[in-house]
Order: structure tokens, then sequence, then C-alpha cells
């Protein structure tokens, strides 16, 4: 049996429900590697696929689909990303109050223990200071009490691409960004995980080593094999660990998304270059194909007939 990993690259819940609907109806899909660009298929049939976890912003289009899941036996769970940065950093997101209202809608569908907020990444900027994450993260936490009892944090890693989108960003609005001193981090965390204390949710780290340093912070694991045990009701769950990075405490999933399709615009993207780019990738995507992004050179072509051939060359 499989995780099912919905997506780290894209939101699949906000933008391509339907192709995740349809999908799981005919019970598989296709997906690519991102780095060597080959064709896999995963069985989505219900008795294959231990659990999914959904990332995302606006669970709403998903949340359609939950009694059908649920009728086909399927088990999931919610990592939900809500900053409330607003523009410029984030250019598309549903706006605050209503991510906050599907949120708490989601727990009471779900159950808090199964919707993970993720407040990630933290961003310290002229715009966002030390200060606004304290009374930003103070003010959604009270927000969302009740509906969560785990909040995921990470601070920004500043890649090459994203180094680019932030200095578009800086020559615009004039912010400038920058990375915490490590006492500035530790003196945040020591207050943000107070305040997550304080509304009922424990606060852990994704890829982050300050659980090392700090009490109350714990190390996370967004893809958990405790939660996923307590979800599926099997306490001997047999799934691998499969860190991402460094400090990561994941068990191994199948991710079946793609990268530069989430149309959210937010500027310090891991995933997404360009939503121009993205919102190009989502006119051409079709709901009905078995790949979420079927690139051009593959178009027309049986995705099955390219997974048989580098299978049995692999066994040559």
């Amino acid at each position: 049996m499989t995780v099912i990993s919905a997506s780290r690259r894209t939101d699949i819940p906000a933008f391509y429900a339907e192709w995740l609907a349809n999908r799981i109806r005919d019970g598989f899909c296709h997906w690519s590697n991102p780095f060597s660009g080959q064709i896999y298929r995963t069985s989505l049939a219900p008795k294959d696929v231990t659990a999914f976890v959904f990332w995302t912003r606006n669970p709403r289009p998903l949340m359609r689909h939950l009694p059908e899941l649920d009728a086909r036996g399927y088990r999931y769970y919610f990592q939900f990303t809500l900053t409330g940065y607003g523009r410029p950093l984030e250019t598309h997101n549903p706006d605050p109050d209503a991510a906050i209202a599907a949120f708490r809608a989601l727990a009471q569908r779900v159950g808090p223990e199964f919707v993970i907020w993720r407040y990630d990444p933290i961003v310290i900027s002229t715009r966002t200071p030390l200060a606004y994450h304290r009374q930003r993260f103070a003010e959604l936490a009270a927000q969302l009490e009740g509906s969560t009892v785990r909040c995921t944090y990470s601070f920004l890693d500043f890649y090459g691409k994203t180094r680019r989108n932030l200095a578009a960003v800086s020559a615009q609005h004039g912010i400038a960004f920058r990375e915490p001193t490590v006492l500035e981090r530790q003196d945040l965390l020591e207050d943000l995980s107070a305040i997550a204390e304080k509304h009922g949710m424990q606060l852990v780290s994704c890829c982050e080593d300050d659980y090392t340093a700090i009490p109350r912070v714990y190390q996370g694991s967004c893809v958990d094999l405790d939660l996923l045990a307590r979800l599926t009701g099997q306490p001997a769950l047999a799934l691998k660990p499969h860190p991402t990075r460094e400090h990561c405490g994941c068990v191994r999933s199948v991710d079946i998304g793609s990268y530069e399709m989430c149309l959210f615009g937010c500027t310090y993207c891991y995933a997404t270059n360009s939503r121009g780019a993205a919102r190009r990738l989502h006119a051409a995507h079709d709901p009905h194909d078995t790949i979420l992004n079927r690139p051009e050179h593959l178009r027309g072509q049986d995705l099955d007939a390219l997974v048989l051939d580098r299978q049995r060359l692999a066994v040559r």
C-alpha cells in the first residue's frame, strides 16, 4: 500500500480537484519524475492506498468530493497553509477570512487532528519583521483554536529562484528580505510555541533543527507515521522513513503532482517560478487525462506503453 501526496508540488485540492476525482474513479494515475522526466503509473484503488495527504491553501473545491472518497473507503488528512501575508508576497491567495472559514469547515468535517495548520514559510522582511509574526501568528492561532492541534512552521530557504523572485518584489515595492540570526529565530520560536500552546496546538518543525534547542518545539513529519497509524487504525503500519531534506521526519509517499502549476502566485514559492507559466499550464490541463501535466512531447502517446517499455529495459 502507498501513501499518496497530493501534492507538495502544486495545490491539487484548490485547482485540480476534478482531475483527482476522475483519477480516483478510474483507480490509477500517471505522474512524472520532476528530475528525470520518467513516467510512472500508480494505483489509486482503495486497497492500494494507505491514505492521501492533501496540501492546500483552499480545500473548498475538493471538499465536495469528500463524501465520494469516504464512500469508497479512502483515508486522508490535510496540510493547510495559512500565513495571511497578503500582497505583494501572496498575490492571489484566498482572503484570510475566507481561508479561516474554510479551515474551520474542513476541521468540522474531518476532525481537528487531521487538519494541520502550516505557518510556512516564515518570511522575515521590512514588510513582515519579527514583531509582525508574533502578532499575526497570535491572531491566526486565536481564530483557529479548536480547529487544529498542530502547527507546522519553517523559515524561508533562499534558493536561487526564490532569490530572483524576491529581488523583483524588492525592486518594485522596496521590501528588503533577510534571514534571521540564530538568537532572533530562537526568541521568535519560543514566543510562537507559547502562543500555539495557549490555543491548544503543538508547534512542530518542517526540515528545521530548532526542536533540539527549544523545549516546546517538536520535530515534525508532514507525511507522519503516527498520524497515519491513527487515521487508518493500524498501529503497526509498516512505512519506511523517506526524508526529503535534512531534519525531515517523513515516511515514504508518492507525489502525483507537478511543479509550475500553482496559480496562487506566492513570490517566495519553491515550486512555481512564474504565475504566467502556471496559468499557461493550467489552461492546457485536461481533467480527463491520466497525468496532471502532460508535456508537449508526450501529447497523443500511450503512457502505459512508456512505463512498460522502461520496465522491460530495466530487467534486461
